[in-house]
């Protein structure tokens, strides 16, 4: 669709065009397009074969920014170079062209309403006569093409030049359509590779499984291809067994990095820091400072003394961790403080556990909320039967049992799962 001051009317059949010329250089464009991994150099190059097909003395191509409101010059040919220009798609004939979805020729840019005088004042260029079309692409306007000042003649473009316009511009619209495609299947390409990558370091920096009779044993699912979750467990110089299971508010990439920073506080504090409770107070100090806004860290630490069959556990905001006696039934032991991070000067009470044989639980609300075979969240009470289930077997198969039966299963978030088993006092 064209819009002319000077009274063309859109579809007239074309008189003296240079068939043979045209599709020449379309073919040439097409080919150009196809072969180059420089969509810049090659869309210049294109505008500079079209300018000089129609015989105007420059030419432009805009491409519209993120947004709609703006479009920017990408390339431009002529006496007075315009590339980087932006201009407001509410402004100009450009604008006008865009906005519309339609071509414009304007015979005389002096009789015309919609004409700006702006890129004319960036350039020093003078403008009498303009012949532009939208680039679409699949209905969307990508763009548009600028001619401006047909050389020799009456100098005004003709209604051949404005349907040829408006081929090319389909044709480049096309390219860069296909380059943009190219770009984000690149970018996909990239960031799954960098997801794989992290993926594996994450992984990496939780502890391998320990041979039983170790007492911890853990196993972290993530929903994503990265956790927010995370676990950990050391042997201390006293002989007692520190260990963590953390979950970090949010998903994705954000999560797991702010996770790997907080396990790794947590490993090199550990060893100095005595005590469960005082531990987490200066994990809360330490990422109190750091933390982006909004973001916290659910985490549940102890330390089990295997001699004695005992552990003390602190609980800054994470699911409660549960005891199931060697008789059967669960005690819990809800948090006492808040997340990490949010405060930055709490406190963070410990409790006395007495395992008596028993296996404490310590898990993220992955599992609570992973869905069952009915679609229905599991929930507390799900997660009761499933540990249940399993409670025959020793603590590393039945951490495997409990992580298979997880995997059929859908997870909405990162499941993790911890156990401190206490089988020498049975």
């Amino acid at each position: 669709m064209l819009r002319c001051v000077g009274g063309y009317v859109a579809g007239s059949v074309p008189g003296s065009s240079d068939y043979a010329g045209a599709f020449a250089l379309l073919a040439e464009m097409t080919r150009d397009f196809a072969g180059s991994l420089d969509q810049g150099a090659t869309l210049r190059r294109a505008l500079d074969s079209i300018a000089r097909h129609v015989g105007a003395e420059a030419g432009s191509l805009w491409m519209l920014e993120p947004g709609g409101s703006e479009l920017l010059c990408v390339a431009s040919v002529g006496a007075s170079p315009i590339t980087g220009v932006r201009l407001a798609t509410s402004e100009g004939i450009l604008g006008k062209c865009v906005r519309e979805n339609a071509g414009q020729r304007v015979l005389d840019v002096r009789s015309d309403p919609y004409f700006s005088k702006k890129v004319d004042e960036q350039s020093g260029f003078v403008t009498r006569s303009i012949l532009c079309a939208p680039m679409t692409f699949s209905e969307r306007v990508l763009g548009a093409i600028e001619l401006i000042n047909k050389r020799g003649g009456d100098g005004c473009f003709a209604p051949d030049d404005a349907q040829l316009l408006e081929v090319l511009a389909a044709s480049a619209a096309l390219a860069v359509a296909n380059a943009q495609l190219a770009r984000a299947q690149l970018e996909h390409e990239r960031v799954r590779r960098e997801l794989e990558l992290a993926a594996e370091i994450q992984q990496g920096l939780l502890p391998a499984p320990r041979p039983a009779p170790f007492p911890v044993q853990a196993v972290n699912l993530p929903a994503r291809a990265v956790s927010g979750d995370f676990f950990d467990f050391l042997e201390l110089a006293d002989g007692q067994v520190a260990f963590c299971l953390g979950d970090v508010s949010g998903k994705g990439m954000n999560a797991a990095l702010l996770g790997a920073r907080t396990a790794s506080l947590y490993r090199c504090l550990a060893r100095e820091v005595a005590g469960p409770g005082a531990l987490l107070a200066r994990l809360d100090a330490e990422l109190a400072e750091s933390v982006t806004r909004g973001m916290f860290v659910t985490l549940a630490a102890g330390t089990y003394d295997p001699r004695r069959g005992r552990l003390r556990l602190a609980n800054a905001g994470h699911e409660p961790p549960l005891l199931r006696a060697p008789e059967g039934g669960f005690a819990a032991f809800p948090a006492e403080a808040p997340p990490l991070g949010v405060l930055g000067d709490a406190e963070f009470p410990e409790v006395l556990v007495e395992l008596a044989g028993g296996v404490l639980y310590v898990f993220s609300d992955g599992l609570t909320e992973a869905c069952a075979a009915d679609g229905r969240p599991l929930g507390a009470e799900g997660v009761l039967r499933l540990l249940e289930r399993f409670s025959g077997k020793p603590l590393r198969e039945r951490i495997d049992a409990v992580a298979a039966l997880l995997g059929g299963l859908g997870l909405r978030d990162d499941a993790t799962l911890l156990g401190v088993s206490d089988e020498a006092h049975r």
